[in-house]
């Protein structure tokens, strides 16, 4: 029954949630299944590892699919998602918690600017 609430409400800040929310959203995410995958190495969990790292690639997938190719600074966001997700690559071949570690380095920096973004324009604030 919680894990019934915990999904109802997650869908419905989802869809209640601006395109600055969404985003802000991508980078957690990101981050949780990081850790996860992490955790996972840590347990001698080769599939949670696995699962999670591609759960973290798949979410710098989507945020390198919405980059709006109208801002020069697009090019600087494509480099950094392209190393992100090299790495997370690397780390899922390699099962190496140090380089996932770096990976979360740079997806905590995109989603502290993000935030810094958010808060200068007064985004999604209700």
């Amino acid at each position: 029954m919680d894990s019934n609430r915990a999904n109802m409400y997650m869908r419905n800040a989802v869809m209640t949630a601006s395109p600055a929310e969404l985003v802000l959203m991508l980078y957690d995410g990101a981050i949780r299944f990081c850790n996860m995958a992490i955790m996972a190495m840590e347990k001698k969990d080769i599939e949670g590892a696995h699962n999670n790292i591609r759960k973290a690639e798949n979410i710098i997938t989507e945020l390198r699919g919405s980059l709006d190719r109208k801002y020069p600074v697009w090019e600087d966001f494509e480099r950094v998602y392209e190393y992100i997700y090299r790495r997370l690559v690397e780390a899922n071949m390699q099962k190496d918690p140090e380089i996932v570690e770096d990976a979360l380095k740079y997806i905590r920096e995109m989603r502290d600017t993000w935030k810094e973004v958010m808060r200068l324009n007064k985004v999604g604030q209700k």
